[in-house]
């Protein structure tokens, strides 16, 4: 049977964004590998990791652990990550590899070059893109470089695609809209209303707008915050879910700001779907996105966004039909956006059913095809391998390689 190895920086981001790759592997009849750093992370995302832990030794995939950071950090750890990635491809004969995340990236895409196997990357999004700091472009040179040693690049928004097909040296360049959204679970969502906002201390007669994000400067609930307490509207709540290490900073500010009571942190909350659909307008103020799916889910629900208009954000949101689209740091204009939306109920509907709509391109059967054409052709003689029959401990055993 042939095998295939897929390597992120944290478990999280096999979770969230991969494990419908996994399947159309196995799907294919590929023996899979995945490597991740399972033992570090948020409390939430290593929840989060059990429950993947278990999916994976359900799907018979195997999972080896990596010891790699999401951040640039000290070049000794990540001389250590490489080490183990060359180990794991040099112990096994990987048919092809699929990396995702920079720093992963880049070294698993060093550490494959001398073995000639053909390797998949997915950018989830560059760190430079038109508006960004110049800091940012450091890494230029680098994805440039290492594209030479990719044979499938992947991009998730129109920007990333056009400057690397423009500049870069992969074999081949394809560009997919994002990882794949369930667009009916939002969409279809039913909830009681009245009970889940009791639940998180929001009036039912209120306007509540919504976020979903890291709690960091990077998604910049700053900007929102600061422009909720401009906004002529003070029956207008904001609720926003996510864990990060601004979010005593940002309590704070509420409280200076005078709108502690109508801020709401929830934290990290799995009912994203029900949430949304208590809601009335989706809020997005983030400094950069490869994409942003969870902007979609808020469209997929039927809200209207008041949105950064950067990198790929901009493959969804149009000024004035999908919501409002605004520099991330114009707090004015956000205020400006808040008040139009929550004044105009009629408004809000309008846009709310035209985003719906305009969410199905981001949906998961879509996204899945195309990945699967991808796949296919990187794919030898894949032949299904029989069931093995072993108890929980056994499987346990041997599927957790570190």
């Amino acid at each position: 049977m042939e095998k295939v190895l897929m390597l992120a920086s944290v478990s999280s981001m096999i979770y969230q964004f991969n494990m419908p790759n996994i399947r159309l592997l196995k799907e294919q009849g590929y023996e899979v590998h995945v490597a991740a750093n399972f033992e570090k992370g948020s409390p939430a995302s290593l929840e989060n990791t059990e429950d993947l832990k278990n999916e994976l030794i359900e799907l018979g995939v195997f999972y080896h652990q990596i010891d790699c950071q999401r951040g640039v950090g000290d070049i000794t750890s990540h001389i250590h990550s490489y080490k183990q990635i060359k180990k794991i491809i040099r112990s096994n004969h990987f048919s092809f590899i699929h990396c995702h995340t920079p720093i992963t990236g880049a070294l698993t895409r060093m550490a494959a070059r001398k073995n000639q196997i053909p390797i998949i990357y997915t950018a989830h999004g560059f760190h430079f893109f038109e508006g960004s700091p110049m800091k940012n472009w450091l890494f230029y040179p680098i994805e440039k470089i290492l594209s030479g040693y990719t044979d499938v690049l992947v991009t998730i928004n129109q920007e990333d695609y056009n400057r690397a097909n423009e500049h870069f040296n992969m074999k081949n360049i394809k560009y997919i809209p994002g990882v794949g959204l369930n667009t009916s679970k939002f969409r279809n969502a039913v909830i009681d209303r009245k009970a889940l906002r009791s639940e998180i201390e929001v009036p039912e007669d209120a306007i509540m707008m919504f976020s979903v994000g890291e709690i960091s400067s990077r998604k910049n609930h700053e900007t929102a915050i600061r422009a909720l307490a401009k906004t002529v509207n003070k029956n207008l709540y904001y609720a926003i879910c996510g864990q990060g290490e601004l979010e005593p900073y940002l309590k704070h500010l509420t409280k200076e700001l005078g709108i502690e009571n109508r801020v709401k942190f929830l934290g990290f909350r799995k009912d994203i779907a029900q949430l949304c659909k208590a809601s009335d307008i989706y809020v997005f103020p983030s400094q950069r996105e490869g994409l942003g799916i969870a902007a979609i889910e808020g469209m997929a629900s039927g809200l209207p966004l008041i949105s950064s208009y950067i990198n790929g954000i901009r493959d969804y949101t149009l000024n004035e039909e999908t919501g409002y689209c605004l520099d991330p740091f114009d707090i004015n204009g956000f205020t400006e956006a808040m008040d139009k939306l929550s004044s105009d109920n009629d408004l809000r509907d309008k846009i709310g059913e035209h985003n719906k709509e305009a969410a199905k391109r981001f949906d998961s059967k879509n996204v899945n095809e195309l990945m699967k054409n991808i796949y296919r052709g990187m794919k030898v003689d894949a032949i299904p391998d029989k069931k093995l029959v072993m108890n929980k401990e056994q499987i346990e055993a041997q599927h957790y390689i570190k």
